[in-house]
C-alpha cells in the first residue's frame, strides 16, 4: 500500500469522475457545494445581528 497525499488522491477521484461522466456532474457539484457555502457563511454572519428583547 503506498502512502499518496490527500490532494493526489483527489485530484486522481476528480479525473476518473471527469472522464466516466463528463464535466457535467462536476460543474453540479461545484455549483451546489459554493451555494451551501454562501448560505452557511450568509448564516453565521448575520446571526451576529440578531438582538434579544429582554
Amino acid at each position: 500500500m503506498e502512502h499518496r497525499p490527500p490532494a493526489a488522491r483527489l485530484t486522481e477521484a476528480v479525473a476518473s469522475a471527469v472522464q466516466q461522466h463528463g464535466a457535467g456532474n462536476l460543474l453540479r457539484i461545484v455549483l451546489i457545494v459554493m451555494v451551501l457555502g454562501c448560505v452557511l457563511t450568509a448564516w453565521f454572519l448575520l446571526r451576529g445581528y440578531k438582538r434579544k428583547d429582554d
